[in-house]
């Protein structure tokens, strides 16, 4: 049984949803699992692909004015609204200890302010229907791996903005946040070509599970506030939220570890990481 028709859950039969970044890895999945279950689903991505299982259409979501012009045909052809799921995010390295440049605007301009973005083109429509908003965000929102700094910023800033928006609209539209932690896919390509691979950071889990608690936080009777995708992010979830030292003294000494181990012997963007580790012999 999937999440989607469990106890405690809509039947998402004729449900009208958009998706954003909708021909990605958890896109494409997210579209497909709920046009196969009878919704109507329209998607949005800035590279749609001949083989989505939607319709998708082209939009730029760092751009202000391509943004809502897609939404509002994206509307009209679904002929309403009832679901949002913001899914759009890139990934890449970006240490904190270094100035912020262009990598690190593009994945706050794209994660934070293209979800914002979107949102506000939506917000008519979701309030009319008394709609949802589904916020897929990550593990790293709560619990912060380190030269990914750009990545867990735009992520906990998005839970923030969906904390505003539960207080602006939480009258008339739910809204809920999903936290995945690491799945296998092309988003962490351009980590591991920089030499800092998540590999021994962090625990990959299924994609299935993910779209099954997408789909559990869309279809819901009961609005939820946060869900975490698997028992292991739960207690994650649990520890960085109400134990923080526990999750950064675990993360520091993995660090530590990896760092003397030579894991990112040749990456550039850790060469300060590693100089600290080793002046600290």
């Amino acid at each position: 049984m999937t999440a989607a028709t469990g106890k405690g859950l809509r039947d998402p039969h004729g449900l009208r949803v958009l998706v954003t970044g909708a021909s990605g890895t958890f896109g494409r999945a997210i579209c497909g699992r709920l046009a196969a279950m009878g919704a109507h689903v329209v998607g949005l991505d800035v590279a749609p692909r001949p083989d989505d299982p939607v319709e998708v259409l082209a939009c730029d979501l760092t751009d202000d004015i391509d943004v809502p012009r897609a939404v509002a045909a994206a509307v009209e052809r679904l002929g309403g609204l009832d679901l949002l799921i913001n899914n759009a995010g890139i990934g890449g390295p970006a240490p904190a200890a270094l100035p912020p440049g262009a990598e690190v605007r593009r994945q706050l301009d794209i994660n934070l302010l293209g979800a914002w973005r979107v949102t506000a083109a939506c917000v008519d429509a979701l309030v009319e229907s008394r709609g949802r908003i589904v916020m897929v965000s990550s593990r790293m929102a709560v619990m912060q791996l380190p030269l990914a700094a750009a990545y867990g910023a735009s992520k906990r800033a998005l839970v923030a903005y969906a904390d505003a928006l539960r207080l602006e609209l939480g009258t008339h539209v739910g809204v809920t946040c999903v936290y995945p932690s690491a799945v296998r896919s092309p988003i962490h390509d351009s980590t591991a070509a920089a030499g800092l691979s998540l590999e021994g950071m962090s625990s990959y889990e299924p994609l299935d599970g993910v779209i099954d608690t997408v789909l559990r936080a869309g279809s819901s009777k009961r609005v939820h506030r946060d869900l975490s995708t698997t028992r292991r992010g739960a207690v994650e979830f649990f520890l960085a939220r109400h134990l923080p030292w526990v999750t950064d003294r675990i993360i520091a000494r993995t660090l530590a570890a990896r760092a003397r181990n030579g894991a990112f012997e040749g990456a550039e963007l850790a060469a300060g990481v590693v100089r600290r580790h080793r002046d600290r012999r």
